[in-house]
């Protein structure tokens, strides 16, 4: 496993760069976000997926969430978002906040849940958006964490008990920690909580409706 350390707050582009290819080449990085230290792959291709599942020992079928840099870059991979999804994207991006919509067709099978939905969110972290926009795609965010293991904010454990098994550590020390993101689907005719998180559900109702 190859470590490489980037400021949290002012990432050093050549090193982002660095990161990001091994990315697009079909790596697997562990990489800090918000909250917790996440695995990224391209959720694109195929063999990374699979690849992602082993290293987590993760049984297929649990949807892996995404990460993206800006709401741009969403949009650019699921098109035109429902109206709802703007106004709390706009409210709570960059942040905590996890949409569940329709999964777009270019993300290979096992990152969407059964009935076809992933969660996206952008991070309000430096060095996860700067990796989304170096790749050119959005990322894997799942926790970097054995399956049924606590997911963790400290780099020295996610090298502990991954380094064998990733490609690349982008270490920015100890990340904030706290409540993992709310997550809230927006497909159907009204909102419904999935997970509750950092943002209060009240809070993500009253964004929801239109001014």
């Amino acid at each position: 496993m190859l470590r490489i350390t980037v400021s949290a707050s002012a990432p050093d582009h050549e090193t982002i760069r660095r990161a990001a290819a091994v990315l697009r080449g079909g790596g697997i990085a562990a990489v800090p976000t918000d909250t917790l230290y996440g695995l990224a792959a391209d959720p694109s291709n195929a063999a990374a997926v699979s690849r992602l599942f082993t290293i987590k020992d993760r049984e297929m079928g649990k949807a892996i969430p995404l990460v993206a840099a800006s709401i741009e870059q969403v949009r650019e991979w699921f098109g035109p978002l429902p109206a709802v999804a703007e106004r709390l994207a706009s409210r709570f991006w960059p942040g905590p906040l996890t949409l569940v919509m329709r999964a777009p067709s270019s993300i290979a099978d096992g990152v969407a849940a059964a009935d076809a939905t992933v969660g996206v969110r952008v991070p309000a972290h430096d060095v996860t958006r700067a990796l989304c926009e170096a790749a050119g795609a959005l990322l894997t965010a799942t926790s970097a964490n054995i399956s049924g293991r606590p997911a963790t904010a400290d780099p020295g454990v996610v090298a502990s008990e991954l380094g064998p098994r990733i490609d690349l550590l982008v270490d920015s020390g100890t990340t904030p920690g706290g409540p993992p993101s709310t997550i809230v689907d927006v497909t159907g005719p009204e909102l419904r909580l999935i997970r509750a998180g950092a943002i209060e559900w009240h809070a993500v109702q009253a964004a929801a409706i239109p001014k």
